[in-house]
């Protein structure tokens, strides 16, 4: 992963991660780079909370660019400005292999799907109306286009993509957000035997609502690894345009027939597959949900009980509560992240005998509600084996606080981030 120099993780520039992915979406080139890394970092960082869920929620560039990423590499083209496609310079160059969990060798093939025949698909199976399409001779890996039915222009956009198989990074796009991260999305999720995983999430372009810009989404896992993920807006553009319309024109019953259209099929099937990622069993890595769950409870304070919890491979939560009300705890397992160590030593992190650092901090936390604080406890090995936990004084993010500090001291979260059971390789 890229280098953190920003500040504390809790705190980038709002949903400046979110934009930079949203532009990749929007590139032909091969990767991305940028000479501030910070807002790259904080999405590595919260690798695990945006797939749980930034990535299942009101979020089409950041979302996808994610998967993608997950899936064995950004791929170039997947969409193009609202202008016309995008310059083919990069944002970033890929990111080369720092551990075993990430895929060896070369990324993927960028995918060379002509835009006109996913448009063709996407125009057969919505409702009649006026379509402008993005770079609609070009090639790329889905569609972004513009509708009409006469009462607003809305932006709808499609990305195709493929997932490693049945493992979480495909899972991840059809889990519904959970509410202590989201709670002003209705989402649902079913299982559609013989076709796949269907989510249909009723959500905002930005959590926080500070613009009235809705993202309606229906994303397909299919049996055989494929997605099809679509979101359509109540504005013609995802960010920066003005709401034109009440909702976005299409029910979910809409979104539902449009993802589930066989005629992707033979345009799914002309993307690149994805390299084969493996994980030797003596490495550390990613714990699973269950391990990660049965972990972080095992190390909290026994002064504590557990309310509520969440969470995916290498990302979890709880709400606890000692009696002195409800403070919501986080934390990310990642392996690979040895370029954040000059941001931890940016902050005044400490270095333990054995090499590993560990950085502190306290604020007021940016995604909280009035009054919350963020307390963070952020370590490093020298092998970029990373454990950060988080703690706030509230039962979730957007959430007012509930308590005048968070439950565990700095010298809990220390002992939590810091136990040996972290490291333990995966079975």
């Amino acid at each position: 992963m890229p280098r953190n120099d920003g500040p504390h993780p809790e705190n980038p520039p709002p949903d400046a991660f979110e934009e930079e992915l949203g532009t990749v979406l929007r590139r032909t080139g091969d990767g991305f780079a940028a000479d501030d890394r910070r807002e790259l970092v904080e999405g590595g960082l919260r690798r695990g909370r945006r797939r749980l869920a930034r990535r299942r929620l009101a979020v089409t560039g950041s979302a996808l660019a994610l998967v993608a990423m997950a899936a064995g590499g950004v791929y170039g083209g997947l969409l193009f400005g609202p202008t016309g496609p995008v310059d083919t310079a990069s944002v970033a160059a890929p990111p080369k292999p720092t551990s075993a969990t990430e895929p060896p060798g070369p990324l993927p093939d960028t995918a060379r799907i002509p835009v006109k025949e996913a448009a063709a698909v996407l125009k057969a199976h919505t409702p009649a109306g006026q379509w402008t399409i993005d770079n609609e001779n070009g090639l790329g890996q889905g569609v972004l286009g513009v509708y009409d039915d006469g009462h607003g222009k809305a932006a709808v956009t499609v990305l195709l993509s493929r997932s490693y198989g049945p493992g979480e990074a495909g899972e991840g796009m059809v889990t519904c957000p959970d509410k202590a991260h989201d709670p002003d999305v209705e989402c649902t999720t079913e299982k559609l035997p013989g076709v796949g995983r269907l989510m249909l999430l009723q959500g905002y372009e930005y959590p926080d609502r500070r613009e009235e810009t809705k993202d309606w989404r229906a994303t397909l896992l299919t049996e055989d690894g494929f997605i099809v993920d679509v979101n359509e807006y109540n504005a013609a553009a995802e960010k920066g345009a003005p709401v034109s319309r009440e909702n976005p024109p299409f029910t979910l019953a809409q979104l539902k027939a449009l993802v589930t259209a066989d005629a992707w099929r033979p345009l799914l099937a002309k993307l690149p597959e994805p390299p084969r990622r493996t994980t030797p069993p003596s490495a550390p890595g990613e714990p699973s949900a269950e391990a990660l769950q049965a972990t972080l409870r095992s190390l909290l304070p026994k002064s504590v009980k557990v309310k509520d919890k969440g969470g995916q491979s290498g990302y979890g939560y709880v709400v606890v509560d000692d009696g002195k009300g409800r403070s919501f705890v986080e934390i990310n397992v990642q392996t690979g992240m040895d370029d954040v160590a000059d941001h931890l030593r940016a902050i005044g992190a400490t270095t333990l005998p054995d090499g590993r650092l560990v950085g502190v901090t306290q604020e007021a936390a940016e995604k909280g509600g009035d009054g919350v604080v963020a307390r963070t406890v952020d370590t490093l090995t020298p092998e970029g084996f990373r454990v950060v936990i988080t703690n706030l004084n509230s039962d979730g993010y957007r959430a007012p606080a509930t308590r005048a500090e968070p439950a565990l001291t700095v010298d809990q979260l220390k002992a939590i981030a810091l136990s040996p059971k972290w490291q333990k390789p995966i079975k």
